[in-house]
């Protein structure tokens, strides 16, 4: 899915990374699917050990560049603040749906 995105952000959309582009058709794909694939759970599986290792990366940039995130400090947490209030009704509206499973009257 990412080299699909990578793709398609050289041909049409250079404005979004190839990356958000995979993750869009990656979830496009499991929208129609309706499921997880056997595949994509195994990958999955073997990836979510590593996830603290992808996190270092992340934390050693913000121990290094702290001059640069106090400077921004308003503009981070105006972004978080927004996020939060928009993330938490979205994620409470899609549980609901989720939960309430498929309709029939389709």
């Amino acid at each position: 899915m990412q080299a699909m995105g990578a793709l398609l952000q050289a041909l049409w959309l250079p404005m979004l990374p190839a990356p958000v582009i995979g993750l869009l058709l990656l979830l496009a794909l499991l929208v129609l699917l309706r499921r997880i694939p056997d595949w994509l759970e195994q990958a999955a599986a073997a990836l979510l050990s590593y996830l603290p290792l992808m996190l270092a990366i992340p934390a050693t940039g913000i121990l290094l560049g702290g001059d640069v995130l106090l400077a921004q400090l308003p503009a981070i947490g105006a972004g978080l603040l927004v996020s939060l209030v928009l993330c938490i009704p979205l994620c409470g509206v899609l549980m609901q749906r989720l939960m309430a499973g498929p309709r029939d009257d389709d």
